[in-house]
């Protein structure tokens, strides 16, 4: 039985934990945040690290750096230590040269749908010397995992170029459907949207607009990394410094207490 710790039980956490126990793992879930969910959540990060083989990181950009080095303070090799964060290539980085300094396996983990609409069974991409390992864990799991040629970095670097489209696809809708409202015809256009989209086009188009707004505050930070990630490289933005904008007018306009897992 593989030994999981997921470290981090917002929105996605709780799922791959609830999943990967279901599917018959033995997990136990830490948050850093006051107790959040049932079943095997433990109080202090070093129980949940105990004896796991795998230690999955869903903490979010802003702490990863922080956890992973908590984490690789209490664990020894062959742990795998899974950073399933969206983050730029070099924080990755960062993280897995900290991970070798103890001794420490790290694999790159890009999450590459809404984890909600399938839970375990999301898509990934894993990249880094750990990786093939990691997908003999996770498959059986019944996680679907491709592992991309590659050192730590790639796989994150892989899911910004894809946000490019996908973040830029979802506040495009907002901007079209935004127009529509206040010139009286979103009912119209936002069938007429829907229908370029294909036969699950209302259900899309609903997810990007909500996901946008629900997940607003997390999506900003990894649109920056996009943009910092093309800039680096000396590739046009036009595009994504326009949906970084729509991020920044979303969160301007949100209420001081609202929520981003």
């Amino acid at each position: 039985m593989t030994e999981i710790a997921v470290i981090g039980l917002g929105e996605a956490g709780r799922l791959y934990a609830r999943g990967f126990s279901a599917a018959g793992a033995e997990v136990r879930g830490y948050d850093l945040r006051p107790r959040l969910a049932s079943g095997e959540q433990v109080e202090r990060l070093a129980d949940a690290v105990e004896g796991a083989e795998l230690v999955i990181s869903l903490v979010g950009a802003a702490s990863a750096e922080d956890v992973a080095a908590q984490v690789f303070s209490r664990v020894k090799p062959p742990v795998i230590f899974a950073d399933f964060n969206t983050a730029s290539p070099e924080l990755k980085g960062r993280i897995a040269r900290m991970g070798a300094d103890h001794g420490i396996d790290v694999a790159d983990v890009a999450v590459l749908a809404p984890v909600p609409r399938a839970a375990e069974r999301t898509p990934l991409l894993a990249s880094g010397p750990a990786a093939p390992r990691l997908a003999g864990m996770l498959r059986p799991l019944g996680a679907p995992i491709d592992v991309l040629d590659g050192g730590v970095g790639e796989a994150a670097r892989m899911k910004l170029l894809r946000s490019i489209f996908t973040k830029g696809l979802a506040t495009l809708a907002i901007e079209t459907l935004t127009a529509a409202r206040a010139a009286g015809a979103e009912e119209w256009v936002r069938a007429q949207m829907a229908s370029e989209l294909g036969a699950e086009g209302p259900a899309l188009l609903e997810r990007f607009v909500a996901g946008t707004y629900q997940h607003a505050e997390r999506r900003e930070h990894e649109v920056r990394d996009v943009l910092a990630e093309l800039d680096s490289t000396g590739q046009p933005a036009d595009m994504t410094r326009g949906t970084l904008a729509w991020f920044e007018r979303i969160l301007a306009d949100r209420p001081q207490d609202g929520s981003d897992e």
